[in-house]
């Protein structure tokens, strides 16, 4: 009994496997699919008879489709044997016995004979497996990362250690296909009808990568502030996608070496939300009050800031007011926050004669006016 379903299998396969096969991508592709098998297009708008070819053998003369944006690498019994950038149509040629086909000009008896042999030795199933892979050379969306609790890294800007709670999303691509396929994808992913997926949370490797991510974030985020040529500001995070996705690309390189042994790259990112902790935000709530304080705009600030006090002081203080406003507007140039440049020196004439009509205004007493005077005239 098993050898006549040997025979009958091995002539049958034999038969099957001699017409070319037309082989495209598969519908119902996720846009975020990485790696997938080619699969053969048996019958369109219900024409077609190849339908019952053996699923690893690819015949001779049979033309593989490779769409823009996607690459082709060719195996042989488990092997790579080829690999195509291009987008275009492309034919299939082997030396394997399995391959060969009366069409594609390989003889007429000849592969019958042989490949009806060689699978019967085989229980009727060919001895061989030659498969087609299509990975993507696009920007793989929506890969995403998160922290559950504060990172903590050390900030050139802020001279401190600070620390965030962090979620956002990056860009992925398999920039060394080869490598990616020899030394990432599992096994199982590399056969037909199964499809590698960076963001399908059944996917051990991808939740493999998302746990490198999270553990880069910290490294990242000390690259990007503490390099002086994108502005020491950690403020700036959210706004430059493209100088964050790069610190992030280096940090996993140097922790995790997916360029060089995964044939991976983190291209861009967008930070949806940071968290800063208490401590943190005590600390950019500091730095924005000392921007605000700095050039021009501190100079308008201060400026309104002494106005203000002169009033506050002529309505409760008098001109002990005036004085403590005078006090605290020298404090000010003093303490580092604002250093306006000295005034020249002022007349001794001109001050007494100032002193003398804020006497006769009721602005000063005649003991503050006895006092400036002495002052003015350094005795």
């Amino acid at each position: 009994m098993g050898l006549r379903q040997a025979v009958a299998g091995a002539v049958g396969g034999v038969l099957a496997d001699q017409w070319k096969d037309f082989y495209t991508v598969p519908t119902g592709l996720p846009s975020t699919a990485a790696l997938f098998a080619a699969v053969p297009r048996g019958t369109n708008a219900g024409r077609g008879s190849n339908t019952s070819a053996s699923s690893n053998i690819i015949t001779n003369g049979s033309k593989i489709v490779v769409p823009e944006g996607y690459g082709l690498l060719l195996f042989q019994d488990g092997a790579i044997t080829g690999f195509v950038a291009e987008p275009g149509g492309y034919e299939w040629r082997s030396d394997d016995l399995n391959s060969q086909s009366i069409f594609a000009g390989d003889g007429f008896v000849s592969p019958l004979i042989k490949q009806s042999w060689e699978r019967f030795k085989f229980g009727g199933q060919p001895g061989s497996q030659q498969a087609a892979f299509f990975v993507s050379l696009k920007e793989l969306p929506d890969n995403r990362f998160g922290t559950q609790s504060e990172i903590y890294w050390d900030d050139g800007f802020l001279g401190t250690q600070v620390g965030a709670v962090t979620r956002g999303s990056y860009t992925l691509k398999i920039v060394d296909p080869i490598l990616f396929v020899k030394n990432f994808v599992p096994a199982s992913y590399l056969q037909p009808g199964q499809v590698f997926d960076f963001t399908d949370l059944d996917n051990a490797a991808a939740s493999q990568l998302f746990n490198e991510v999270v553990g880069s974030l910290a490294p990242a985020f000390s690259l990007y502030t503490n390099d002086p040529g994108k502005g020491n500001r950690i403020t700036k995070l959210q706004q430059d996608s493209l100088g964050f996705a790069q610190s992030l690309s280096a940090a996993v390189e140097q922790g995790y070496q997916w360029k060089s042994d995964r044939g991976l790259a983190i291209v861009k990112t967008a930070i949806v939300s940071i968290e800063y902790d208490a401590n943190t935000r005590e600390l950019l709530k500091t730095v924005q009050r000392a921007d605000a304080l700095a050039g021009s705009r501190g100079n308008s600030n201060l400026q309104a800031s002494v106005a203000q006090g002169i009033q506050s002081a002529g309505e409760n203080g008098g001109a002990a007011g005036l004085v403590g406003v005078g006090m605290a507007s020298g404090m000010l140039g003093v303490g580092g926050m604002q250093q306006p440049v000295a005034p020249a020196a002022e007349d001794p004439v001109a001050k007494l004669k100032k002193a003398k009509e804020m006497l006769d205004l009721g602005l000063i007493t005649q003991d503050d006016y006895d006092k400036l005077k002495a002052k003015a005239l350094g005795l």
